[in-house]
């Protein structure tokens, strides 16, 4: 990106005291705990120092110039970042639907989180390399793909499986506990249903021998009666 920079400005990359008209940050000289630092890590954003003046506060008539040597390399800057790297989307195989996985690099101590709504991710990588990008994301089977990045971007999609034996024996495991209850429960059931029909049973056996018992004594009365 500052090869790309430095070779679309007017005159940068002619610098004697830097080759191409760039250098490395650390090279030059150090800075510990910078803001270029912090943001790569933390935030995951790119950036990068432009030194476009040898005056720090130029004056104003000088601005209309410096934006005329500079405005090519800053849209070419811009092109560059989608025009480089490696981009792609993730999605689940099962549902077709974009998941927010994580990219990582093979021997790059750095990853990218993919979007949360359409799942796409964007990685700048140096070109004229090769490169083991894997995918992420929990839940999921990861997978990886080697590319090889030459002067244009290269775009890889990846579909994670999710991981089926896991939620299956989960499944089960549930199932079979969900049965046990079950089974409990009907059990339960049994029981109070047969409590319930035996002291009914047990009820209309004295109702009916309350009713033979009144029975026997009304005739018992009227015969009394006749007789009196």
């Amino acid at each position: 990106m500052a090869t790309i920079y430095s070779h679309s400005h007017h005159n940068m990359s002619l610098s004697k005291e830097f080759p191409g008209g760039i250098t490395n940050g650390a090279s030059w000289y150090p800075i510990y705990g910078g803001m270029q630092d912090w943001n790569y890590i933390h935030a995951g954003c790119f950036e990068l120092t432009l030194e476009i003046s040898d005056n720090k506060w130029p004056n104003a008539n000088e601005l209309p110039t410096l934006w005329q040597y500079n405005k090519k390399s800053l849209l070419n800057l811009v092109a560059s970042v989608i025009k480089t790297g490696v981009h792609g989307r993730i999605f689940s195989s099962d549902s077709g639907r974009p998941i927010p996985g994580i990219i990582a690099i093979k021997g790059i101590n750095y990853t990218v989180n993919a979007g949360r709504r359409f799942a796409d991710y964007h990685r700048l990588l140096a070109p004229r390399e090769r490169y083991e990008v894997l995918a992420t994301m929990p839940g999921y089977k990861s997978k990886s793909t080697s590319i090889w990045l030459g002067e244009t971007a290269v775009n890889a999609d990846f579909i994670l499986d999710p991981e089926v034996i896991t939620k299956v024996h989960n499944a089960c495991d549930c199932g079979s506990g969900s049965k046990k209850r079950l089974g409990n429960v009907w059990e339960v059931h049994s029981l109070i249903y047969i409590f319930l029909v035996c002291t009914l049973a047990f009820v209309c056996v004295l109702l009916k021998r309350k009713m033979r018992s009144n029975i026997s004594s009304n005739r018992q009365l009227t015969k009394r009666s006749l007789r009196v």
